[in-house]
This record gives C-alpha cells, structure tokens and sequence, in this order.
C-alpha cells in the first residue's frame, strides 16, 4: 500500500496493515465479506458514504447524493482502492478515541470545534492559540450526530480531484451528457480544488500547534500531558508533524505499531519512556487493531530516510 501511511524515516516490523487496507479497498468496490470486524466494516462504510455525500452536495446541489451512493455501492466505488487508508485510518482512529473516552479517568479539556469568543481567543497565548485551532479542525471530523467523518479540506488534493470528478461523471451520465452542464460541473470541480486548497484544515492545525510549542521548548511536556490526559488529536498531530507526515498516516502509523515500536515513533518528542504507558495500555485494551506478527506474509510500507 501507500509509503505515505508511514512517517518518513520509520521502518516498522511485518505488519497485518496492508492486508486491512487492501480488504477493505475491495470491499468498497464490490460490497462483500471481508476480514475486517463487522463495526470496522460499518465504521468504514459510513464514513466513505458521508464523505462522498458532502462532496456530492457540495459540487451542485441538484445531486441526489443518496442515490449516488446507492448506484456505487451496486456497481463499485470508482476510488474504492485509494478511498480504502483514509476511511481506515479515520474508523480506527474514532474506535480508539471511542475507547479511551469511556475509560479515562479525566477526559482532556474543551469539546472539539468549541470555539471561542474572537474577544477570548485574543487572550490567549500562542501555544492555546493553536491548540483550540487544533481542536476546531477535529470537531470537523464529526457530522452533527458525532459520527466520524473525513473533512474535504483534510483530504489528499488529488484524491479529493478524483472524486469530484467521478461524481461529476456520474451525473452527466445521468443527464445523457448535456454539454452546458458538462463545462458547470467543470467549472464547480475548479472552484472546490480551489477552496480546498485554502482550508484551514487538521493538518496544517498541527502543524502550527507543534510550531507554537517548539518555540516555547514545550514540545514533550505536551505531548506528555496530552498522553496522560488521554488527548490523542494532540499527541498525534505533535508526532505527524514532528515526522513531517499527515495526521492520519501517523494515526494509521501508531495504530498498527507494536508496543517496542512506539518509543521509535514518538522519538522526535523526547518523550520519557515511562510517559508511554498509558498509551501502550490504551492499545493493549483497544480489539482487532492491524498489528504485526498476525499475517507473516505482509509487510508495513517502508519509507525512504528523507535527509
């Protein structure tokens, strides 16, 4: 599967990883049985339907978007087998975090996309300057019901293309090809690549909270406090942009990694090695994760040493 869904410079051991990503890619294009978990499955599912729904209506809102997803899951999603590592990455992400807001003992502060008052928010120093915009970029990953979702603006750009213009096919197919309409939803899928590129998104919101810290020399402390709190959106965007790699390719990343794995991962933090084992028991507690030693006959993505 992708090198991008390991942080550059990390080589994990033989994982069941890939073996998830590439079930879940053929699920997706021919809807069947699989090996993954029934709530994986449903997890996945609901997140690649919400995610096409939204471009869907936000492209023209003369798509009946649940017809759409109704006619790709009858005949196969177009992008089944790109679509597949960002909706894994998000399902196991919100199984976990699921999991942690059920046991912690304190929950981290601040509900997600809880924004302050602008007057407020000029109070505040840099550093929770940037964690609150960390926090509104999460609140985006859920729809009004908390469900967990992918926001276009977190998407990778050309998949992001790639869907707009399946869909945009696949309404010219329904309206047999109507020139005029063809060079609308042209024009429609220049001016979503365009908004997408300029959105503030969880990416870029880590990296300008790893930023605010670094220049404070706060980095571990946070990424400590963030692990004891049971805050994984902090930690993962402090180690993603620490490794200079996307926040759901460290999610994915920390998910499938073995305990002996995490302190490599996490290194670029400076963490204390005992600051780790809230974390390592979190993912001893959390069920089905892609961890290796179950399938011998795969391995992780390796990535090259960026210099």
């Amino acid at each position: 599967m992708s090198d991008s869904f390991v942080p550059p410079g990390i080589d994990l051991p033989p994982s069941t990883l890939p073996a998830r990503l590439a079930e879940l890619a053929a699920y997706l294009a021919a809807p069947a049985a699989g090996r993954l978990t029934e709530e994986q499955r449903a997890l996945a599912l609901g997140i690649a339907r919400r995610l096409v729904c939204e471009i869907a209506r936000e492209l023209d809102r003369g798509i009946d978007a649940d017809i759409l997803w109704q006619s790709w899951l009858a005949d196969g999603v177009p992008a089944a087998a790109r679509l597949a590592a960002p909706c894994f990455a998000r399902a196991e992400e919100h199984r976990w975090r699921e999991q942690s807001m059920q046991q912690a003992a304190m929950p981290f502060a601040g509900a997600a996309g809880d924004a302050r008052p602008e007057s407020e928010q000029e109070t505040l120093s840099a550093v929770d300057r940037a964690y609150l915009q960390l926090q509104i970029a999460d609140g985006r990953r859920r729809d009004a019901l908390g469900s967990p979702c992918i926001a276009p603006a977190d998407l990778d750009p050309a998949l992001f293309r790639t869907l707009l213009l399946d869909i945009a096919a696949w309404q010219l197919g329904r309206i047999e090809g109507d020139q005029g309409e063809g060079a609308r939803l042209g024009n429609a899928v220049n001016g979503l690549m365009a908004k997408q590129a300029s959105a503030p998104g969880i990416d870029a919101a880590a990296r300008d909270y790893h930023a605010a810290l670094a220049a404070e020399q706060a980095l571990a402390e946070a990424a400590e406090t963030a692990i004891a709190r049971h805050d994984w959106p902090a930690l993962i965007a402090l180690a993603a942009s620490a490794h200079g790699a996307r926040f759901e390719a460290m999610a994915v990343a920390l998910l499938s990694a073995e305990p002996a794995a995490l302190p490599l991962l996490l290194a670029p933090l400076r963490l204390d090695r005992a600051a780790l084992a809230p974390l390592e028991a979190s993912f001893a507690q959390l069920t089905d994760r892609a961890v290796p030693g179950v399938l011998a006959d795969h391995s992780a993505p390796r990535a090259e040493v960026r210099g």
